[in-house]
């Protein structure tokens, strides 16, 4: 008869194991911490506890595209800048509308974007985007020159704290977003240009 796993001692391990990780771990990562063969529906169940387990403090377990993982939370985020006041990177008016445009429309091309901003999209601005890790290209336009189609990344989603694309706010009311952005409790901030 084969022994029943202590489900105790696995949630412990599941919260050392993310509490020490850097990134999101997929349930398939989770699974290979273990011995003992464990569902799906097991994980999951011991994951929310733990979430469940750390409401009202200022650290809490979120799911999100890559997996899951313990972050802060964005109302403690200004006492750990006093500890290293960095300068949130700044990304140009034409940077956000571009990966709004990639985001809500994708996959697209240059020459999409193109179009529905109405002014030529620099390759600065498809590097910055690259280099981030939120947008990446996926594959070519069967049409002269095959140009690139790119689509929105895991780490985009992660970063925005979203587990799919249809989490994203309806497209009528992006507009009404302010000019600061709050990216896994990183404040990225809109320059004109």
């Amino acid at each position: 008869m084969p022994t029943q796993p202590n489900l105790a001692e696995i949630k412990l391990v599941l919260e050392t194991v993310l509490l020490a990780s850097a990134d999101a771990l997929s349930l398939h990562q989770l699974k290979k911490l273990f011995d003992v063969e464990l569902s799906s529906e097991i994980l999951r169940k011991l994951l929310e506890e733990l979430r469940t387990d750390w409401t009202g403090r200022g650290v809490g377990l979120v799911n999100v595209a890559s997996g899951w993982r313990f972050q802060v939370k964005p109302e403690f985020q200004p006492y750990l800048e006093r500890l290293s006041p960095e300068k949130p990177p700044r990304y140009s008016r034409a940077v956000m509308e571009t990966l709004a445009i990639i985001a809500y429309r994708q996959p697209v091309t240059r020459g999409d974007i193109e179009e529905i901003r109405g002014v030529t999209v620099s390759s600065a601005i498809i590097k910055t985007l690259e280099a981030r890790g939120w947008i990446d290209a996926v594959g070519h336009r069967d049409v002269p020159g095959h140009p690139a189609l790119y689509a929105t990344t895991k780490q985009f989603l992660d970063d925005l704290n979203l587990r799919s694309l249809q989490e994203m706010p309806a497209l009528e009311n992006v507009g009404e977003m302010s000019a600061t952005l709050e990216f896994n409790s990183e404040q990225i901030t809109l320059t004109e240009s």
